[in-house]
């Protein structure tokens, strides 16, 4: 798909049509019947979360029987898609639909919720969070802001890239200017690259301009709507700073605890069940557009040097040291949940899941 018709079917607005704050409407409250607002960071339509995202509104606005209606407003139609949670916290939207380390800023515990570098994956991710005390470490960090946080969606292991030109070593980070978020961006940072982060429908024209020589964003099945192909050729797998990307649903706290209980648990229930639908959305899409990425566009399938994956490493674990010698007791306490937990789940992924993938791959010739 080519990222002009992408972007116009998707009507996605411009920086002038982003509505002031003062501007949104307030919610709707008729005959015990309520709307929501709903801003995202992603364009409209935009494959895997986006589509995610209506999904997860129309399905909590059809289990409620419309007693809650969840209206979705894509990045940039009331506020930008970077700003969303803001628009929650102030007041402005009820709900936003992201991704948790686009606010370290707020808190570095945050990062935690969304993809660690080397760290869980998405299925290790869900086993700390529902089972392992993470939901209430992220409850505690959301709390400081008043909002709730709900895992929502899930990418599974990302691309690691697009580069303009092939990567052969530590040296050729040196200085290069890369889109990427989170810990993960700190890693990049640590191997010598000037990282910045931006919305996903920001990228393509830093991409054009110059302003980025390589960007990632997730992977093949949102990548060729963004049409990164038609600016960089060298596509690397896989990403070793976001091995498990969740996105996420962020509530008004106080809106949300003023529902009746049903109607929290709609809310819950629905993106538990988004969680997997996403899951499943991109474990059948991702292949086919990297196909077509490859067979119609030219791409170049890579795979990381292994100088740079083992620097990669050394940085994630510096990183995280120094998050579980943090000063600040939030980020410490997130950072220690998150190792206690990774010592657990990882024991089936490596002992079981990763033998069964490496047997698979040797036995089974389809």
């Amino acid at each position: 798909m080519d990222r002009r018709s992408f972007f116009k079917k998707a009507g996605v607005a411009g920086a002038g049509a982003v509505a002031a704050a003062s501007t949104l409407a307030a919610p709707a409250i008729a005959q015990g019947n309520q709307t929501w607002r709903m801003v995202t960071t992603w364009p409209k339509n935009f494959p895997g979360m986006g589509v995610g995202a209506q999904r997860l509104a129309d399905r909590i606005t059809a289990a409620s029987g419309g007693r809650l209606t969840v209206q979705v407003y894509s990045a940039g139609e009331l506020v930008p898609g970077l700003q969303a949670l803001d628009a929650v916290i102030d007041g402005n939207a009820e709900m936003s639909h992201g991704a948790a380390y686009y606010w370290q800023n707020k808190s570095t515990g945050l990062s935690f919720f969304t993809g660690v570098p080397y760290g869980m994956t998405s299925r290790e991710l869900t086993g700390w969070v529902r089972y392992l005390g993470g939901q209430e470490i992220w409850d505690e960090i959301y709390d400081q802001f008043g909002v709730q946080g709900f895992l929502s969606g899930d990418t599974g292991t990302q691309a690691g890239g697009w580069f303009r030109n092939e990567i052969t070593g530590v040296k050729d980070i040196q200085g290069l200017r890369f889109r990427t978020p989170g810990l993960g961006g700190q890693v990049w940072q640590k191997l010598g690259a000037s990282v910045t982060n931006l919305a996903a429908g920001e990228i393509f024209q830093a991409l054009q301009s110059g302003t980025l020589d390589a960007a990632e964003f997730v992977g093949p099945y949102n990548d060729l709507a963004l049409g990164f192909y038609q600016i960089a050729k060298n596509y690397y797998f896989p990403s070793f700073i976001e091995p498990g990307l969740a996105t996420e649903l962020v509530v008004d706290k106080a809106k949300y605890q003023a529902l009746p209980a049903d109607l929290q648990a709609i809310i819950k229930d629905v993106c538990q069940a988004e969680y997997d639908a996403v899951a499943a959305d991109f474990a059948a899409n991702d292949p086919r557009a990297l196909q077509t990425l490859v067979n119609d566009h030219g791409v170049q399938v890579r795979q990381f040097p292994d100088e740079i994956l083992e620097a990669g490493a050394k940085a994630a674990k510096e990183i995280m040291d120094e998050l579980l010698a943090s000063s600040d007791p939030l980020t410490k306490k997130t950072a220690e949940s998150f190792m206690n937990a990774f010592k657990i789940v990882r024991q089936k992924t490596d002992g079981t899941d990763s033998l069964f993938i490496q047997a698979r791959e040797k036995y089974l010739k389809i």
